[in-house]
């Protein structure tokens, strides 16, 4: 007995391009025309298979779209295209007013719906903005750097070595600028002083970047050391209405001359300064004392932008680098750095760097901003499914009579679907109205998101808007539509009551389920996501903050204003440090430590005597600081654990760490003092090596003083007043150490707010949804509810009845719900942070409640209501 072969199905040309022929292709061509691509299609099927002769027919198809094969139009058939539109739309205003609360549900939950969407779609459409302006844009790329070593880092930076490397070796490069960040100071022109924040940049800037340049050769602006650009608005802050090109401008005591003004860098730009000043200048300071300038491993002040030529894929240049790389690392025994290209517009929205020059969103954060509003809007589009298929029994009727008299189909289809939109498009003015409101609100949550978005209204912006209402209408109608498409016009007009409303129960209840299934887990998320915040800002960091205030130095004398604020009784004790650890900020350094030498990277903080005990820090053995070295002549070294068992000093015993010898930056330095873990980096990241260094002098750094007031004004005020004594140029930069750390988790904050806020959202139309469904369900059931009251049944016997079936929905959307964020948060999202807290069962309790409560209230008042009419009234016509 042979087996059975399976037979293969024949291949046809694409059904959807064939109808696209037939639509615009005029009646005597298109017989010949479909001959001919039938042909060719069956000959590419015989010898290029079936996708590309798939492929092929559609383009033929788009490609004999032209004047001569296009049908003329037909104006009668047009007109009546017109009237049927307006039939539809005089339909759907005699809707709106004959259904007013499921009209009010309806567009208020589209309208909060798509305000939301409106808001991502701002948020996207600026992101997508940032460096358009350059012509290049493009073909930019960024050199990156990946340090591995016992971390690997990211970073935005990398070394002036690999610039020029990538510059002189490695071929496939139009053109390269080399960066460096840093330069800022106090410019002086006359009797003027502004203090000015730019960048060190080498002449081919202008060559790769497209910052219009207002006077002055871009040529050359840059080339010659001390040469100085300046941006429009600083040039008129120091020179006024003179012309600046060619005057003299004073940083210290080196004379720099303007060589250039350019226009204002563009609000959407990653690289913002107040000045350029020629990399030539660094090279020439800089570059004769710093013996790191130079180095492969001095990467992190440093930036290299290229241009690849027209048609060169970046992987095409990988390879070159990676063979750097490989060569200078041979040469290093520090980290191994590997250099990468990352594209321009990858920059801003893109991962975050450290060292980065701008901005950076992660694209993960747009991500969960895209689906916390796409769950807004398709909890108020299953509104609209509900209560159209649910009303379904009032319009069979007339969907009936309109397919009798000979209304196909797809014309059924496209009513209810011009329907939605129309919806949409009416919910978007209330939707636009609520935008222009949470705008605002938005950019005012953190200082970040207004210097990274403008959210101002363009004709760009205001088309994505109407195309995302469009879309909203599309995907809240194509249900409902299909549905009333596919009734059966006979049964329905021959007897009405037969007409089985409730065949699609089972959506409905899975949207009802769906919809509030996520109500909990955006309420749960929001109370895990508040409180984890707040465990971050109480977690023990290994040290004190309270009533600590850290003040920048800014180039000044820090003895001089210790003096002057001691002198303020509130002021207890005061240190100085070049950074603030735990906000985010860190400065590492190699160390190096054995017999033959185990080297990697430390993480760094210069303080003097008084630092160690005004925060409280713990030392387990040792003692602090006691010699008093000038700068570059230090000896002594106070270390963390983290530091002893990484190196293995002493076997990781503190005692026996005392006295061993390390060395950094070619220095010989012996460990006195071991603490205990502190942390230095933010609170989400586990505890690494660290070392404190001794220095008094760091005038890029800060004091930090130790207050005991009751009145933080007046003393603030007393503070001002002793900065004003010694510097009447910058203003006072000073804020408590415990503000500093919640501004460094004011992204966990800006996050908990959203969620709320959507939260909040989601549970209002869910809850509006199920209002609706409530009234719509005891309406049908009037007469049921009468029968069974006359019969003998009380109240809340009539309660229970109506409210058991919503209230089941409730329970299998906890069972859903509250299961998958226990799971998401324990297995995804806290295994990220080292130290979070632990989840607690009131996180999931708490929203439960809510929304019972909630549901309970919306629908005991309709059934309640329902349950107390006069049965008399609702039975009296049969």
């Amino acid at each position: 007995m042979k087996a059975p072969q399976n037979k293969q199905l024949p291949v046809n040309p694409p059904r959807m391009a064939q109808r696209l022929l037939g639509w615009y292709c005029r009646a005597e061509l298109l017989e010949d025309l479909q001959g001919d691509l039938n042909e060719y299609f069956e000959r590419n099927l015989k010898t290029r298979g079936a996708t590309y002769a798939r492929l092929i027919y559609w383009l033929d198809v788009l490609k004999f779209f032209r004047l001569y094969t296009i049908r003329e139009p037909d104006f009668f058939n047009f007109y009546i295209y017109i009237i049927m539109i307006s039939s539809y739309l005089k339909t759907f205003r005699r809707g709106l007013v004959r259904n007013k609360l499921f009209t009010f549900i309806n567009i208020f939950g589209l309208a909060v719906s798509i305000s939301v969407g409106l808001l991502v779609v701002a948020l996207l459409t600026d992101l997508s903005s940032y460096d358009d302006f350059h012509v290049r844009k493009d073909r930019i790329y960024r050199v990156i750097t990946t340090s591995k070593g016992n971390t690997t880092i990211e970073l935005a930076s990398t070394s002036v070595k690999a610039g020029k490397r990538i510059r002189e070796s490695v071929s496939g490069v139009e053109n390269l600028t080399i960066m460096r960040q840093g330069f800022s100071g106090d410019a002086h022109v006359g009797e003027k002083y502004l203090p000015l924040n730019g960048l060190w940049a080498d002449e081919s800037f202008f060559k790769v970047f497209s910052f219009s340049m207002l006077k002055g050769n871009p040529e050359t602006a840059l080339k010659e050391p001390y040469s100085l650009v300046l941006t429009e608005k600083t040039a008129q802050k120091l020179f006024g209405e003179a012309d600046a090109l060619g005057k003299v401008v004073k940083f210290d005591t080196l004379n720099y001359v303007v060589s250039g003004v350019i226009a204002e860098p563009d609000k959407f730009s990653h690289i913002r300064f107040d000045a350029l000043v020629s990399f030539a200048s660094a090279e020439a300071s800089m570059g004769k004392t710093d013996k790191n300038f130079y180095q492969w491993n001095s990467v992190w002040s440093n930036y290299v932008y290229v241009v690849l030529p027209q048609g060169t894929a970046p992987q095409a240049l990988q390879a070159s680098l990676d063979k750097l790389s490989a060569q200078e690392n041979k040469t290093s025994d520090t980290d191994k750095i590997q250099l990468s290209l990352q594209p321009l517009k990858s920059i801003v929205l893109g991962k975050s760097l450290s060292n980065a020059i701008g901005p950076a969103v992660p694209p993960v954060v747009m991500w969960v901003l895209g689906v916390l509003a796409l769950v807004v809007i398709l909890s108020a589009c299953f509104n609209y499914m509900n209560l159209s298929i649910a009303r379904s029994l009032r319009r069979a009727r007339e969907v009936g009579i309109r397919k009798i008299i000979g209304a196909p189909g797809g014309h059924i289809f496209g009513q209810f679907m011009t329907e939605s939109v129309f919806t949409a498009l009416l919910s978007l003015i209330f939707a636009f109205l609520l935008f222009l409101f949470l705008r605002g609100h938005f950019l005012e949550l953190d200082s970040f998101l207004s210097n990274l978005f403008s959210l101002r209204l363009s004709l760009r912006l205001i088309f994505y808007f109407l195309l995302l209402s469009v879309g909203v209408g599309i995907m809240a109608g194509f249900l409902p539509a299909l549905f009333f498409a596919r009734i059966n016009a006979l049964q329905v007009v021959k007897d009405n009551a037969k007409f089985k409303v409730f065949r699609h129960i089972n959506l409905r209840k899975a949207l009802i389920v769906v919809q509030y299934t996520l109500s909990l887990v955006f309420i749960a998320t929001t109370l895990i996501g508040y409180r984890q915040y707040k465990g971050f800002l109480s977690l023990d960091l290994g040290f004190k903050t309270d009533n600590i205030l850290n003040i920048r130095i800014q180039q000044n004398n820090a003895d001089l204003l210790i003096k002057e604020l001691n002198e303020i009784p509130a002021v207890q004790e005061i240190s100085k440090s070049s950074m603030i650890t735990s906000l985010g900020s860190m400065h590492g350094t190699t160390m190096k430590y054995g017999s033959p030498p185990d080297s990697a990277m430390v993480w760094l903080n210069m303080v003097d005597e008084h630092y160690l005990p005004i925060h409280e820090h713990k030392l387990l053995t040792g003692t602090n600081f006691t010699l008093h070295p000038k700068k570059g002549e230090e000896s002594e070294v106070i270390v963390n654990e983290q530091l002893l068992k990484r190196f293995n000093i002493g076997q990781g015993n503190p005692q026996k760490a005392l006295g061993q010898t390390v060395m950094v930056d070619g220095k010989k330095l012996s460990i006195i003092g071991v603490l205990k873990d502190f942390h230095y980096g933010t609170v989400e990241n586990k505890i690494e090596p660290v070392m404190f260094g001794y220095s008094d002098n760091e005038p890029w750094g800060y004091i930090n003083v130790k207050l005991k007031t009751t009145d933080i004004p007046a003393t603030m005020q007393s503070i001002e007043t002793a900065w004003q004594k010694i510097d009447k140029v910058h203003e006072l930069s000073a804020r408590f150490y415990n503000d500093q750390l919640e501004q460094a988790y004011s992204q966990f904050s800006v996050m908990v707010k959203v969620i709320g806020f959507i939260s909040f959202l989601a549970i209002c139309i869910a809850s509006l949804g199920l209002f609706g469904m409530v009234v719509f369900t005891t309406q049908i059931r009037l007469k049921e509810i009468s029968i069974r009251k006359v019969l003998g049944a009380n109240e809340s016997s009539l309660i229970y009845l109506l409210s058991r079936g919503f209230l089941s929905l409730l329970a299998i959307a906890a069972l859903i719900g509250l299961p998958a964020t226990y799971f998401f948060f324990d297995k995804l999202v806290l295994r990220n942070f080292v130290y979070h807290l632990p989840l607690e069962l009131y996180e999931f309790i708490v929203p439960l409640l809510a929304v019972t409560l909630l549901a309970s209230l919306l629908i005991g008042s309709q059934t309640l209501k329902a349950a107390r009419m006069n049965p008399v009234k609702n039975l009296k016509t049969e």
